[in-house]
């Protein structure tokens, strides 16, 4: 497999949520932070705050946002007042507005691939007795739609909502093996290694694609964080294409992934296959 370079690197925005199809949710450039105009700071305000990161003061917001501390305070005060940010003290959360907004969005769905894969994870789960995930690929991100652990869930950095670079995850590589030539040029161009054991060069990432294509599955072997292991296989559309991914993650000490093959198999076809059934349903009810 070969990934061609480019010299662009698009950035991800947004979240699809609730809708009427299950379809792979691509990302859209953030926009530009020196843009001139107030709209574009406040959304860059807004875009700061992370699932990891869900409450900051000021100063933190401003650097993360790239804005001089007074023009993000300025611009917090103002999203206060419409209820798009809370504050409390000296820091800042996103609002209930925020809510409210995102529950009218009628973009492409992690809603509905939430509801037809919540049976399968739930399985995958009490055949494992580790944590459970479900992405789908936003830009160069595996965005993580929903998440099943137990009491003895492992420390890891994927939480429901947040975006861990692609490449650094089981789930993400399931995901980009079987995507465009420009989303693989632009996580080729773009690789964010976290440990020492992350994919760190454009060969590497081109090799380990090209065996997940042939076998179906994917490794993380303490990529995202040290003592964490992974395996993942992707979830396809009626049409072939890849919409998803499922992944079992646990701690090296206690989770052997090459034992879960089989049951990782299973639920990411039978998700699929729920899938591509709702999908007929809405084709032939239009």
């Amino acid at each position: 497999m070969t990934i061609p370079s480019t010299a662009t690197s698009a950035r991800p925005t947004g979240t699809a949520r609730s809708g009427t199809s299950i379809q792979l949710i691509t990302g859209r450039d953030h926009p530009d932070p020196d843009s001139s105009t107030s709209v574009a700071k406040a959304l860059a305000l807004l875009s700061s705050f992370t699932p990891h990161h869900p409450t900051m003061g000021v100063s933190e917001i401003a650097r993360r946002a790239q804005l001089p501390k007074s023009t993000a305070h300025r611009l917090l005060a103002v999203l206060v007042d419409w209820e798009m940010v809370t504050k409390r003290g000296t820091e800042y959360s996103p609002g209930a507005r925020l809510n409210e907004l995102g529950a009218l969005t009628k973009h492409p769905d992690t809603q509905e691939l939430r509801r037809v894969a919540l049976p399968h994870l739930l399985d995958l789960y009490e055949m494992t007795h580790e944590t459970v995930n479900l992405c789908v690929l936003a830009g160069e991100d595996a965005l993580y739609v929903d998440k099943i652990h137990g009491h003895n869930g492992v420390n890891s950095p994927a939480c429901i909502g947040a975006r861990l670079p692609a490449a650094n995850t089981a789930i993400g590589k399931a995901l980009l093996a079987f995507s465009s030539t420009d989303v693989l040029a632009r996580v080729s161009n773009n690789l964010r290694p976290a440990t020492s054991s992350s994919i760190a060069s454009p060969t590497q990432l081109a090799r380990e694609l090209t065996m997940i294509q042939r076998s179906g599955i994917a490794y993380d072997r303490q990529e995202i964080r040290p003592g964490l292991t992974c395996i993942a296989a992707p979830v396809r559309s009626w049409s072939g294409a890849v919409i998803a991914a499922v992944s079992i993650s646990g701690p090296v000490h206690r989770f052997r992934p090459a034992n879960a093959v089989p049951a990782i198999r299973a639920v990411a076809a039978g998700v699929a296959k729920l899938a591509q059934e709702m999908s007929w349903q809405q084709h032939i009810s239009v």
